[in-house]
């Protein structure tokens, strides 16, 4: 399984509030019509006294490379782009696999 694993930063200006609307609410209508999608997860920053870097992480997951190519190269995509650009100023993101380490040291 291949996951594509974004960061992003909101758009200043915008309050937490309506960034999660958006984010939370709003967008998931969209990225769940991504042709191929297995699962979808958000992960927001918490609320701290110190600035984080990044808003927030997205975890999408997908059978193979290809089948991401497809996802977004289809008109499904230009929709999830143009709804980002209303909340996000920028996104970093890369493809990876995922491997589960076990906490405990025991060999599997």
């Amino acid at each position: 399984m291949i996951k594509v694993v974004a960061v992003l930063n909101a758009k200043p200006g915008i309050s937490r509030e309506e960034f999660l609307h958006k984010w939370n609410v709003e967008h998931p209508i969209l990225v769940r019509r991504l042709p191929g999608l297995r699962r979808y997860r958000q992960n927001p920053a918490i609320e701290h006294r110190k600035q984080w870097p990044f808003s927030g992480m997205a975890e999408l997951w997908f059978d193979t490379v290809a089948d991401v190519k497809v996802a977004y190269g289809g008109p499904e995509a230009a929709e999830v782009f143009a709804h980002e650009d209303e909340f996000l100023e920028r996104m970093q993101w890369f493809l990876a696999d995922e491997v589960e380490i076990d906490i405990r040291g025991e060999n599997r």
